[in-house]
């Protein structure tokens, strides 16, 4: 994976980054509340419509994407800290360390513009994710949490920028 590039999403990839993140979290549609997966695609396609906030970034290997998330700078969102959100891998990439280089340029770029901290939600039922974000020192904030829908738990977690483990670069 060494010739892996990570960037910013080019305007006409968006049909297949959401195609992509799609695909990562139908993983998820079983556990989720009956007649929630549907709500929750339509919110990820929303989140990826054109002129929707956020820096949409990519991880590519020979022209194929492997993996994206999408990146809200600080003052883009109603936090005093830059977020993330929707980390996706393709299932066929997993295993690489792919969504660990997209959390590491979130990281970078949330340390780049001066943020004291960088924030992000999840849900119970991504458990890998979970040890991913916990791995780097990001730490649960219970204040941060909602419950959207049917009982499910979306979790708030933070990164300190600077103390936590965060990125090596």
């Amino acid at each position: 994976m060494s010739e892996m590039v990570v960037r910013d999403a080019r305007a006409g990839e968006r049909a297949a980054i959401l195609a992509l993140t799609l695909a990562a979290y139908e993983q998820y549609a079983a556990a989720l509340p009956e007649g929630w997966w549907p709500q929750y695609r339509q919110n990820i396609a929303g989140a990826f419509a054109v002129g929707a906030p956020g820096e949409l970034i990519v991880a590519e290997l020979a022209g194929a994407l492997l993996g994206s998330v999408l990146y809200f700078p600080l003052g883009s969102r109603d936090t005093p800290w830059p977020a993330l959100r929707l980390l996706a891998v393709s299932p066929e990439a997993r295993g690489h360390g792919i969504g660990r280089v997209l959390m590491d340029e979130c990281v970078r770029r949330a340390r780049t513009s001066g943020a004291p901290t960088l924030g992000l939600h999840t849900m119970e039922v991504m458990a890998v994710a979970r040890r991913l974000y916990e791995r780097m020192g990001f730490v649960r904030v219970p204040e941060d949490d909602f419950h959207p829908v049917g009982g499910i738990l979306v979790m708030g977690y933070r990164l300190d920028l600077g103390t936590g483990a965060g990125a090596s670069t």
